[in-house]
């Protein structure tokens, strides 16, 4: 079973194979370029890397959000697209899920951190659990000061990913001293290959909604809405 998997929700662009268990090609890039021309020839790439024709995948899993609003667009766009023509199931993964997958099973809390602006994370808590995580916070978008306000409620450590790191890492560290653990450069990235492993699971429990109805979840309005409001009122 072929799954193809998208991740346009960063400034990294990704698509990776899988078959089953196995990882058999993915590729990630974060250059100049736009989403828009990076990631179909990477799919293209991916593909010819596993040896594989569109018509032998079996499902395509996508960025689902939070992230980068145009790059989410992207991606969920370019996968229903496929997933339309070669009449296959499309499923919406959450970055911060995706993100928490990379460092599954840490000891303690993990907490994915994607930077929102205006002093915001993109942000969930998990715990590892047999197969999958216990989700101890629901994705949102929280004040930095909020975030760290809940995790002082745990006794255990709490393993940080996310591009939110380098902007919020010094103070992370200074509000959670010994408790804060953080990602490397590489865990720290959506994986393309998480979201096609996260996808198969998803597609063998059958929790498959109709991909013509599948949207980005932003989990808060865009920048250009916001700044309209401010200007005309909400």
């Amino acid at each position: 079973m072929f799954i193809l998997g998208v991740d346009t929700a960063t400034s990294v662009a990704g698509a990776a194979v899988i078959e089953e268990d196995r990882l058999i090609s993915e590729r990630f890039v974060n250059n100049l370029k736009t989403h828009s021309e990076n990631i179909i020839p990477m799919i293209k790439q991916v593909m010819d890397d596993a040896g594989i024709k569109p018509d032998h995948l079996h499902a395509i899993a996508v960025t689902g959000g939070p992230g980068s609003f145009t790059g989410l667009r992207i991606g969920m766009s370019v996968a229903k697209t496929m997933g339309q023509v070669l009449n296959i199931p499309v499923i919406a993964i959450s970055t911060l899920r995706m993100l928490a997958w990379n460092v599954y099973g840490v000891n303690g809390i993990i907490c994915p951190v994607l930077d929102a602006r205006r002093n915001q994370v993109y942000t969930a808590v998990y715990r590892s659990a047999p197969g999958d995580f216990e989700e101890l916070l629901n994705p949102a978008a929280l004040e930095i000061d909020r975030l760290v306000s809940g995790l002082m409620q745990f006794d255990e450590g709490v393993t940080f990913v996310g591009d939110g790191i380098p902007v919020f890492g010094p103070f992370l560290k200074e509000r959670l001293g010994e408790k804060a653990h953080f990602g490397t450069l590489i865990n720290s990235r959506p994986r393309a290959a998480a979201a096609a492993e996260l996808g198969l699971a998803k597609l063998k429990a059958g929790r498959l909604p109709d991909p013509m109805f599948l949207q980005p979840v932003y989990l808060r309005k865009s920048e250009a809405e916001l700044t309209w409001e401010k200007k005309h009122g909400s």
